[in-house]
């Protein structure tokens, strides 16, 4: 028996094991393979865990990776945008932070935990 056939009739490889042919199947290349940062890691991994066919349908697509980069790139720019609306509202400046470096530092540190609690809700896992 031969390892590799190919079926005319559907255009398709099909490879010997053991006793039977199985189809070869090849997931297609994705045009670029750029880096993912940690929003787009974390939605990953939610889509890993909790929407496995949009995932699937995704990876087997080739379009995985240019989805989390681009969400990835999303989420950075609303989070940076969030932690300086809020740091405007609270009135939060240079200033302060020349004044009262940890009290700044505090402020700083609990605006941006709230605005990672928001995209994480709203971008990451919604």
């Amino acid at each position: 028996m031969e390892k590799y056939i190919y079926d005319e009739s559907n255009g398709l490889w099909y490879e010997l094991q053991g006793d039977y042919y199985i189809l070869c199947l090849t997931l297609p290349t994705e045009k670029e393979h750029k880096p993912i940062g940690l929003w787009g890691q974390r939605h990953k991994r939610y889509l890993q865990e909790h929407n496995k066919i949009f995932y699937t349908t995704l990876l087997t697509s080739g379009k995985l990776n240019e989805y989390l980069v681009d969400v990835d790139k999303q989420t950075e720019e609303h989070f940076e945008r969030l932690v300086e609306q809020m740091k405007q509202s609270q009135g939060i400046t240079e200033q302060l932070k020349s004044e009262n470096a940890l009290e700044w530092v505090q402020r700083t540190n609990n605006i941006q935990a709230c605005a990672r609690e928001i995209v994480n809700k709203e971008i990451i896992f919604g």
